[in-house]
């Protein structure tokens, strides 16, 4: 059954490339007439490339230092027993690189053609310019799903080896992380610099052509929010199912069961193919709301899963516990969602509250957001736990001899249901920022106040779900993360059943290693956020010198009768990008590999739940309280409260300013990164178990 299931799993995924295929050649075909956004759209995507060639670049010679430690070390170290499960783990790993960079590639791709088409379509109304958009990030949507259903089906498939996951997961997690990394600090470093001079300095447009930061703004757009977005959501899903994987195939050996693989494979394929259908029932009215059009797409696609799994249980015979924590997991993501919408979106009170107290100063808009960001992790954080809570106790009644096991395994289908409809997820992602771009287009190309408030307005729900996705990705990481905790317990206690040692049934918080382990790992997302804030701080300084000098020294370009020079500023971006990623990434890999070999597994089990706690806590409230922030912006841009140029508009851009690398850099990092060490914790156990000073 398991081999059927993955090669069902392998025809969906190929249905989604040829749909994504379509939608690109239909969006390819839309009109761009007007000079100046071809122009400028072919900069913005020049840059986009460059940026992604060079970062892939220098990730691809880090992959392959790591392809090379993980064939000395996994899954046995050479010097024990080389045997060419030492090779499947490497080109596992490999694989893994090579399949997100492709789906962040994609990604890019289609992007930067969807933007000036957004942008012109939005002559005829806000539903062609909408229909463009979105279209654009499905095609996202749909390469970065199908890339990780195929991968993960194919690996198996080929090695039958539930670690050979976990090393394609690993993969995927770090080339996520440094390119989320990569592409937050680019794309922050240019709207921050562009903002605070344009806009607070000079008060020019946002969008302005003469700001030297404003082609390196709309280039960040793509390879932060689509590339790195896409790569993180990719590294989640991945990790979903290699944390289910490792769990369900001890199952299928032990408990007499042996479906558990099958419905892993079954229930990721069909959410794919749910999202499929999702995006083709996708519409708007011709006066609709963008917002209102997106999350109807997917709760649409939440009801169609919940359908097509119900059935699946009862063709294939899968339990029906394990489609409740499922179905579950994907029902509180929803509701996270909705929570997430209610603190960022524009129509709701924290952003008009944050956008009021920007009357009496920019200091009243930081203490707004901050306070407003902190509440609106309580529902996340309580969601994720109910959902694990509920799936725990669903599960651990199916067979009371592997109660634990199957415990477990329920947590870790209820990160594989909430991350089901991930495909949709992706697609409303990745319009953000093709509509964020399509509205600066629309200014620079000189298409009219009205396209402009209607491109206002696509971006305006394009910052909404972009909230609502990271709240909802970030969520989702977390109870992959704490599935693969257990999945941490299920390698230690094999290679502890393989060594004669006692098997780990639990861990104390009292014992100091575990609490040494729980300090250290808390610290550790504090640390690596302030790494990656400050270096576009350092980098947003670099540029704001630039565009200073610009103005000083071109003649004619304040004044809009000479070009500024474009190609600087995103050079300072892309340099600052490069230099600061491999640090940031780099602190949160070795201080997982130090604690293990210092404490060893009680430290290490202690690491990654104080890493999980204060990550997830940083990352909803970075994220929303940045969401928030430039929300209140938007609606201060809008008329409200003074309108533009009024002081509480320059107290919200000092806001929306503080909220970037809050909410694009730093926030959506940190879930990659308790992926990231997560992921070393399992596949490094036995070395934690047999090779730590204290244990």
């Amino acid at each position: 059954m398991v081999t059927t299931v993955e090669i069902m799993g392998i025809v969906i995924a190929l249905l989604a490339f040829a749909y994504a295929a379509w939608l690109y050649s239909w969006v390819k075909q839309q009109p761009q007439e007007n000079q100046t956004i071809t122009r400028i759209g072919g900069l913005i995507q020049e840059g986009a490339r460059a940026f992604l060639n060079r970062q892939y670049a220098l990730l691809f010679k880090c992959a392959l230092v790591i392809a090379i430690i993980i064939m000395l070390l996994l899954p046995t170290p050479a010097w024990q027993s080389f045997s060419i499960q030492n090779v499947f783990m490497a080109v596992s790993y490999i694989a893994g690189t090579l399949f997100s960079a492709f789906a962040g590639k994609v990604g890019i791709e289609v992007a930067t053609i969807a933007n000036g088409r957004s942008a012109e379509a939005a002559k005829k109304g806000i539903k062609p310019s909408f229909m463009v958009g979105f279209r654009g990030g499905a095609v996202m949507g749909m390469a970065v799903v199908g890339a990780c259903v195929f991968g993960v089906c194919l690996v198996y498939l080929i090695f039958g080896d539930p670690q050979a996951v976990l090393c394609f997961s690993l993969g995927a997690s770090s080339l996520a992380l440094f390119a989320k990394v990569g592409g937050g600090i680019f794309t922050k470093t240019a709207d921050i610099a562009a903002d605070l001079t344009g806009k607070v300095e000079l008060g020019i447009p946002e969008d302005d052509p003469r700001n030297p930061a404003v082609i390196a703004d709309n280039v960040g757009d793509n390879v932060g929010d689509v590339a790195g977005m896409g790569a993180d959501l990719f590294d989640s899903n991945v990790a979903s199912l290699a944390a289910a994987l490792v769990i369900a195939a001890k199952l299928d050996v032990t408990s007499g069961f042996n479906k558990n693989v099958a419905t892993v494979f079954c229930y990721a394929a069909l959410g794919l193919f749910a999202s499929i259908l999702g995006v083709m029932t996708a519409r708007i009215g011709k006066h609709g709301n963008p917002t209102k059009a997106l999350n109807s797409s997917t709760y649409v696609t939440t009801g169609i899963y919940a359908v097509l799994t119900a059935l699946a249980t009862v063709v294939f015979g899968f339990r029906w516990e394990i489609w409740a924590a499922c179905v579950l997991g994907l029902l509180v993501g929803v509701i996270i969602g909705i929570t997430t919408d209610y603190f960022t979106d524009d129509s709701k009170s924290p952003v008009h509250n944050c956008a009021h107290a920007s009357h009496t100063g920019p200091a009243f808009t930081i203490l707004s957001g901050v306070s407003y960001g902190f509440l609106s992790t309580l529902p996340a954080m309580v969601g994720t736990g109910i959902s694990t809570l509920v799936s725990y106790k669903l599960c651990e009644g199916i067979d009371p001899t592997f109660s634990s096991e199957y415990a477990l395994f329920g947590i870790s289908m209820a990160a594989v249901g909430m991350l089901s409809i991930v495909g949709m997820i992706v697609s409303n992602d990745a319009y953000g920022p093709i509509v964020d771009n399509a509205r600066g287009l629309a200014e620079m190309g000189e298409l009219g106040d009205e396209v402009i408030d209607i491109t206002d307005e696509l971006d305006s729900a394009g910052n909404t779900v972009k909230a609502v996705t990271k709240g909802f990705s970030i969520s989702a990481a977390g109870l992959t993360v704490i599935a693969l905790l257990g999945t941490f317990m299920s390698e230690v206690n094999s290679a502890a059943s393989e060594l004669g040692l006692p098997l780990v049934t639990e861990f104390d918080v009292m014992d100091p290693l575990v609490f040494f382990g729980m300090l250290v790992g808390a610290a550790i997302p504090a640390v690596f956020s302030a790494m990656l804030m400050l270096g576009v701080d350092r980098n947003a300084q670099r540029m704001v010198e630039e565009i200073h000098r610009q103005f000083n020294t071109i003649p004619g370009l304040k004044e809009g009768t000479a070009d500024p020079d474009y190609n600087r500023c995103i050079d300072i971006a892309a340099s600052g990008a490069m230099k600061e990623l491999i640090p940031a990434g780099g602190v949160a890999i070795i201080s997982t590999i130090l604690t293990g070999f210092i404490g060893g597994v009680p430290a290490i089990a202690g690491f990654l739940v104080g890493n999980i706690l204060s990550g997830l806590l940083l990352a909803l409230f970075m994220s929303n309280a940045g969401g928030l922030w430039d929300n209140a912006k938007k609606y201060v841009e809008a008329g409200h409260e003074g309108g533009k140029g009024s002081e509480a508009h320059k107290a919200a851009v000092v806001g929306d300013t503080v909220g970037d690398p809050f909410k694009d850099t730093a926030g959506p990092s940190i879930n990659t990164q308790i992926t990231v060490v997560s992921l070393i914790a399992s596949l490094l156990s036995t070395l934690f178990l047999t090779l730590a000073l204290f244990r």
